[in-house]
Formats: C-alpha cells, structure tokens, sequence
C-alpha cells in the first residue's frame, strides 16, 4: 500500500478515536495523539523522500499548533484539541491544516448554534457575542475600555474534536474525490 495512503487511513483512525473519546468522556488522550505522531513520523521514514517529508510533517504540526493556540490561550478551546490539530499537522500539509482549520471552525459554529439552539440559550448565546464584538470593535477603534464582566455566564462547549474529525474527514473525502 502507498505510503500517502497509509497516512490518511492512520489519519482517520485518530481523528475518529479522539471524536469518539471526545464525546464520550470529553477528553482526547495524549497517548492516542503519540500514536498517531509516531505512526506518521515512521511512515515518512519511509518515504522515497524522508528528509523533506519529516520537515513538511513538522511544518504542518507547528501550523495546527499556531492556529488554535490563540483560541485556548483565551480560554475558547482546551488544550486537547490544540494538541489534535497539532498532531493532524503530522499527516497533512501546511496549507492543508490552514484547510483543515476552517473546516473545523465551521464545523464547530454548526454544533455551537446546535446545542444552543437545542437548550433554548440562544438569546444568552447571542448578548454575549454581541458583548464581545463590541468590546473588539471598541478596541479596534481606539476607544479604551475598562474590563467588563460578560452578560451571562458561557452557555456551555462542545466537544471540538468531533469538529476537527469532521473538517479531517471532509479533507480527505475531497483530497481522493
């Protein structure tokens, strides 16, 4: 079997492990993350090209990494899915985990308005959106402004590595048609 396709079936394995685990116990284990790092680097290892392939999988690691760690630095996402993403970057490129990402956000934004919609919090949902895009357009204009408590307490999360899982899967089912 070819090696790039030995890479997304190791690729779907772990994102759907971590959904799975994500929904279940809303955790995504570091140990199915190393896994799935260590299989990947092993197969570049085995490319015709190795060196330029273990630099790509580090670049597209250190792209996922880069992208959602502003999201949990501000606390709007948990460790574990920065450190997913970061891991997908192992199999993809960098341009395909910058892909990636939008996908999960969109993703993400579906369930997001989802389960709010369903636990009848949309109204809370949308004051404190609105709190914060008039805090950052303020900013933005050079207004200051003294910290603000929010308007309501957050309505709740979701587990986002279901999201990532999703934007993977969709990548692939797009990358071989």
């Amino acid at each position: 079997m070819p090696i790039p396709l030995c890479l997304d079936l190791l690729l779907m394995l772990m994102v759907v492990l971590a959904a799975t685990n994500d929904l279940l116990s809303r955790r995504i284990p570091n140990t199915l993350l190393l896994a799935g790092m260590l299989g990947a680097v092993t197969l570049h290892l085995f490319s015709n090209f190795p060196a330029d392939s273990l630099l790509r999988a580090l670049a597209g690691a250190a792209t996922g990494l880069l992208v959602f760690l502003p999201l949990y630095c501000v606390r709007g996402m948990a460790a574990g899915d920065v450190k997913l993403m970061a891991a997908t970057g192992f199999f993809i490129t960098p341009m395909e985990v910058l892909q990636l990402a939008v996908l999960s956000v969109c993703a993400g934004g579906v369930m997001a308005l989802v389960v709010v919609v369903a636990q009848g919090r949309l109204g809370t949902a949308t004051a404190n959106v609105s709190h914060l895009l008039r805090s950052i357009w303020m900013r933005l204009a050079g207004v200051p402004l003294a910290p603000e408590p929010m308007p309501a307490p957050s309505v709740g999360s979701i587990p986002y590595g279901l999201a990532i899982a999703s934007g993977t899967l969709l990548l692939l089912v797009q990358r071989h048609g």
